[in-house]
């Protein structure tokens, strides 16, 4: 039987990841967070992983507030950088597994068509550079390894753009939501399946998770409206007027055809899915 490690397990995809792995016979799932492990520490990453011997680990660990990075870089680079390296070199000798989550601000967002695992990234935020030297660590230090680039999570356990929507909505009377940045909204449901099959594949390199299908942010916050049968009006604006700390990526839509090859299953579109949260949400 497999053991696979989830470190950051606590998170908002971390927490839904280890849900499913412990339902699943054929593995045995183990969960590693703050006050379990420091990714930052190579002792204490070595104590842990000789305590849990796992054949795999899933490092869902990161330091995601990217308007934060942009102030704490050298923070967010300890977190997002130099812990995905010493947990890739603790794996190395061990012959453990490991797959690191990124993200899709390691690119500009100036493509206009999704974005495939080999195009070369660019980073135009603190956070971006700092997850993309994460991904150059661990391939550099772990041959088995795979790199998974997901975007726009949200999902029950922390906070995300569906419950901020949602709050706003039930608080303002009117919602101001930019519609100049494009992207795949994921369900932490549906990419942690994904990451279950991935993390006992034979393939290494990079490959990209999000649900299918493409909106704005704006056309995300009116379906998260309508769904939710809310009437609080929404507009859109260009980017110019919400100016963020950090530069967002106008155009950050990802291939994910390797990713539904590995795994043997399609992604479900984005609005079938953030239907199937909403609806939960209510029951």
């Amino acid at each position: 039987m497999n053991t696979i490690l989830v470190v950051g397990g606590r998170g908002m995809l971390g927490t839904d990841l280890v849900s499913l792995l412990q339902g699943d016979r054929s593995v045995t799932a183990a969960s590693a967070d703050l006050g379990e492990i420091d990714i930052t520490d190579a002792g204490s990453i070595g104590r842990c992983l000789d305590s849990v011997r796992p054949n795999a680990i899933i490092n869902c660990a990161a330091f995601t507030n990217v308007d934060a990075c942009e102030t704490q870089e050298q923070t967010a680079f300890a977190v997002n950088a130099l812990g995905p390296e010493l947990l890739a070199k603790a794996c190395a000798p061990r012959g453990i597994r490991l797959l690191q989550i990124s993200t899709d601000y390691v690119f500009d967002g100036t493509r206009t068509e999704p974005y495939l695992p080999g195009c070369p990234p660019s980073p135009s935020s603190a956070y971006g550079r700092t997850k993309l030297a994460g991904e150059r660590a661990v391939a550099a230090n772990c041959p088995n390894h795979l790199i998974v680039r997901t975007a726009w999570l949200y999902g029950k356990h922390g906070k995300n753009f569906v419950h901020t929507i949602l709050r706003l909505a039930n608080e303002k009377p009117e919602l101001r939501v930019v519609s100049d940045q494009v992207g795949s909204p994921t369900f932490t449901r549906d990419l942690a399946p994904l990451l279950a099959k991935l993390a006992l594949a034979d393939a290494t390199g990079i490959t990209h998770a999000t649900n299918s299908g493409r909106c704005s942010w704006f056309e995300f916050a009116c379906e998260i409206v309508k769904l939710a049968g809310l009437t609080t009006p929404v507009k859109p604006i260009p980017s110019s007027e919400y100016p963020t700390p950090a530069k967002r990526p106008a155009f950050s839509v990802l291939d994910c055809s390797r990713t539904e090859h590995l795994a043997g299953m399609k992604i479900r579109h984005w609005r079938d899915a953030l239907s199937e949260f909403l609806g939960k949400s209510r029951a």
